[in-house]
């Protein structure tokens, strides 16, 4: 355990944080985050995961660009779902990429765990995306790739950083339930298309 990795659980767990808070700091904070990551993965020989961070960097500069300017008439962007077309082709790009990836880091580098590493990269792209977006199947997506992370990171002895992940798992609940009230309030059409608010009413929803 490095005051490098210390650093990098921090700002990663500020990152997440914000996100379910639907904080734009969000991004600025896990560009610093993705920044530390990719030394630390690198050290780790875990090569996917470190060419995540580096992508990271980018979708870190077009989801704040999203989420101020991403909605109708260049608005901010809100919260919706996604459609199970799209839903559908993100899964098999996924699943290609990591076969793609996951071939290349086997023959091509000395990565440790070349399969896992590369489906964990690919699908974490798709739920970085979808975050991007605002859609809120991407919490659903992170339990998922964090679940996994947990015991790739201790597997490499990286014990923070495979802590930093399992506290991922419980603010990607209260991202999903905080996103879903989000989403009540504000009502959407699948694709995040504004509709007509329901009549209000009195009383508990």
């Amino acid at each position: 355990m490095s005051s490098l990795e210390l650093f990098g659980v921090l700002s990663g767990m500020a990152t997440v944080w914000l996100a379910t808070r639907q904080n734009i700091w969000c991004w600025p904070v896990g560009f610093v985050a993705s920044s530390l990551f990719i030394v630390i993965f690198y050290e780790a020989k875990l090569y996917g995961a470190m060419g995540l961070q580096v992508v990271y960097l980018g979708l870190c500069i077009y989801g704040w660009y999203s989420w101020l300017h991403g909605g109708p008439q260049h608005g901010r962007l809100r919260v919706s779902r996604t459609s199970p077309r799209l839903l559908a082709a993100l899964a098999l790009g996924g699943a290609v990429t990591t076969i793609v990836l996951g071939t290349w880091l086997d023959r091509r580098t000395d990565a440790a765990l070349p399969y896992l590493d590369a489906g964990t990269t690919s699908f974490s792209l798709v739920a970085q995306w979808l975050q991007a977006r605002k859609r809120i199947e991407n919490w659903a997506l992170w339990l998922a790739v964090d679940t996994i992370y947990v015991g790739m990171n201790l597997s490499r002895g990286l014990v923070l950083t495979a802590g930093l992940y399992a506290v991922y798992l419980g603010l990607a609940v209260v991202g999903f339930r905080q996103w879903r009230q989000s989403m009540r309030a504000a009502p959407l059409d699948v694709g995040g298309e504004a509709v007509a608010a329901p009549a209000a009413t009195t009383g508990p929803r």
